[in-house]
Order: C-alpha cells, then sequence, then structure tokens
C-alpha cells in the first residue's frame, strides 16, 4: 500500500489538468501577507468607526 501512494505519481498529469505559470516572490508575499493584513486593518478601521464618530472630537471622557 505504501509503494502505490508513493509521490512519484505526482509527476504524471491527469486529462485537462493543465496548471497555470506559477507566482513571483513579489506577487505570492502580496497575495498571502500584504492582503491579510490590509484586510485586517481595514475590517479593524470599520469596526472601530462607530466609537470614534461617538466621540468625536470630545477628547473629555
Amino acid at each position: 500500500m505504501l509503494l502505490i501512494s508513493s509521490p512519484a505519481f505526482a509527476l504524471t498529469r491527469d486529462d485537462g489538468d493543465d496548471p497555470g505559470p506559477g507566482l513571483s516572490i513579489g506577487e505570492t508575499l502580496g497575495y498571502f501577507v500584504g492582503l491579510p493584513i490590509l484586510l485586517f486593518a481595514v475590517i479593524a478601521f470599520l469596526v472601530s468607526l462607530p466609537d470614534i464618530m461617538r466621540k468625536g472630537g470630545n477628547k473629555n471622557p
């Protein structure tokens, strides 16, 4: 059973298998590092926006 699941079978192409070009390092970092950080910052800002608007410019607690 171990011989059947050998990684060598991953080298054969299946019907309809047509992989596209690979990602560059910049694209990879942008998609998997930059984009999640940007989305986190936007969501954090949108969540805190009502509190910022409610307090307005008043610095007194």
